[in-house]
């Protein structure tokens, strides 16, 4: 009888914007002769380094990155295209005898890999094209109720304002009859890898703190000048990088729609929503869930921001399951 080989093994490091994840990640990997690969859906966009807070050239020069910008902005990034693009380089860190360290924020992107991805057909262009018309013609909102209608569970989902997510949404239930969530409910393969994952929840307050120091450094390391070379690509407004933190308030500064302390009040605000929604994510769902991600063999919560005082406890955890 064949005997089973283990899964291969890597660690993810997870948790709300301005927690200390990168740091986390690159003292893991310098410790532990790890690679980190970036599990960010923003910091994949070549032209956002600063706004996206992307490890320095100096960060990257301790250990190796991988998956760190990418992908031009002109091309959207998704999970699937992510999830493979990480199954490659954590085989690779495998294969130089190396620890993977997937390190970031981005829920869906994280649990493509801990539950798999659902087989979603391709969505013919009359159903796009409908909702994005409707989109336009409706607004968000209105397009939101007509998905709660429709499809309750996808649209519990969703924020009413979110448009480009929910025109998704739409076009998926006009052309294949079936909404989102009834398709990602289906089987789905999850990675052949055995994970571990450390969480980083630090209180809500220093976060939100976090926030409005870390965008004050980012305009000192150049956002508005990366934002200004973004705009002379004229691309897309609905592009996901064009929304990324910063980037839709500082082009409205640089195009003198508004005052640049207006700029930088909404921007801090809307990064302090999304560490709300971040945090709540990671509170409930399949990270923190041993019945709803099983290849997750251990898991860790720090629940304050990453320091070296809480290093002896991660690495010793760190030796446990390993």
């Amino acid at each position: 009888m064949t005997q089973r080989q283990p899964l291969p093994s890597a660690v993810i490091v997870a948790g709300p914007t301005t927690s200390g994840k990168s740091a986390l990640a690159l003292t893991l990997a310098r410790r532990l002769d790890g690679v980190v690969i970036n599990a960010d859906s923003m910091q994949v966009y070549r032209e956002l380094r600063v706004l996206t807070a992307r490890p320095s050239e100096a960060d990257e020069a301790l250990a190796p990155h991988r998956l760190y910008g990418v992908r031009p902005a002109a091309e959207p990034a998704n999970a699937a295209w992510w999830r493979g693009q990480a199954l490659a380089a954590m085989d690779e860190a495998v294969g130089a005898g190396k620890l993977p360290i997937l390190c970031g924020g981005t829920g869906l992107y994280l649990l493509s890999l801990t539950r798999g991805l659902a087989d979603i057909p391709a969505v013919p262009d009359w159903a796009r094209k409908e909702a994005r018309a409707r989109l336009e013609a409706e607004g968000a909102a209105a397009l939101h109720g007509f998905l709660a209608r429709s499809d309750p569970d996808t649209s519990a989902r969703l924020r009413p304002g979110d448009g480009q997510r929910i025109a998704r949404a739409v076009e998926l239930l006009l052309g294949t009859g079936r909404g989102l969530a009834a398709w990602q409910s289906g089987d789905a393969e999850p990675a052949p890898w055995r994970f571990s994952a450390l969480l980083l929840r630090p209180p809500r307050q220093e976060l939100r703190d976090a926030a409005a120091a870390r965008f004050e450094g980012m305009l000192r390391e150049g956002a508005l000048e990366e934002v200004r070379a973004l705009l002379n690509l004229s691309l897309d407004p609905a592009l996901p990088a064009m929304r990324a933190h910063g980037v839709p308030e500082l082009a409205a500064y640089s195009t003198g729609r508004v005052e640049l302390s207006e700029a930088r009040r909404k921007a801090v605000a809307h990064t302090r929503q999304y560490i709300k929604r971040q945090d709540t994510w990671f509170r409930h769902h399949a990270l923190a869930s041993p019945e709803r991600t099983r290849n997750i063999g251990a898991r860790f919560t720090s629940e304050q921001q990453f320091s070296e005082s809480t290093l002896a406890e991660i690495f010793a955890f760190i030796q446990r399951w390993r």
